[in-house]
């Protein structure tokens, strides 16, 4: 069932997603200081011939939303080429059953750049593959620099509360130390696909 221009309207705008957060305001706040676009990458979106619009599906609980919806929303300010258009995935089936990962995962955050005449022009779902491998590969040579905080296959629920506290802490400091190169990665998938497509 194709998009069409009546239904994308009736997305919310990034500032009326966030006012309306209930979870991870704070978390979304620092991920956006931690937002920086690439000059060349920026230009690349300004130059674009005309704006796009982007269908997004969202919930405020999830991670990945927190961490990459911050990337298209500053990627979309500093451009003035994309016009993002928020759906919570719980409440609109008829547009998550559109964009499964896979064909069955309900993955989010779900980007669809569409051109004027609502033309797909390309998805982009929970997160950039290179970085999932990057990541694992960090979080593995994490766990062996720090046995201390148990394997990674171990539960965590059979951890000491000091463990625990441990590896949450590492976790963190990791994921912020890879914050950069998600952002990277984020506008490096959505602009691999404009060019794909010759825009």
């Amino acid at each position: 069932m194709a998009v069409t221009r009546e239904r994308l309207e009736q997305g919310m705008s990034y500032e009326q997603f966030v006012a309306g957060m209930t979870k991870n305001q704070e978390r979304l706040h620092q991920s956006e200081t931690a937002t920086s676009i690439d000059r060349a990458d920026l230009e690349f979106f300004r130059a674009l011939p005309a704006p796009l619009d982007v269908l997004v599906l969202a919930e405020d609980w999830c991670g990945d939303v927190i961490a990459n919806l911050p990337v298209l929303a500053k990627l979309a300010a500093e451009s003035g080429k994309l016009r993002p258009r928020i759906f919570l995935r719980d409440q609109n089936d008829d547009l998550m059953s559109q964009y499964l990962k896979d064909g069955q995962f309900r993955s989010i955050p779900v980007f669809v750049l569409f051109d004027a005449q609502l033309n797909e022009l390309g998805r982009f779902i929970e997160r950039p593959a290179a970085f999932n491998q990057l990541r694992a590969e960090r979080r593995q040579a994490l766990y062996a620099a720090h046995p201390e905080i148990g394997d990674p296959a171990t539960p965590v629920d059979s951890l000491t509360d000091e463990q625990r506290q441990a590896r949450q802490t590492l976790l963190a400091q990791l994921e912020a130390e890879l914050a950069p190169e998600r952002v990277r990665m984020v506008v490096r998938d959505l602009r691999s696909m404009l060019e794909k497509t010759g825009q």
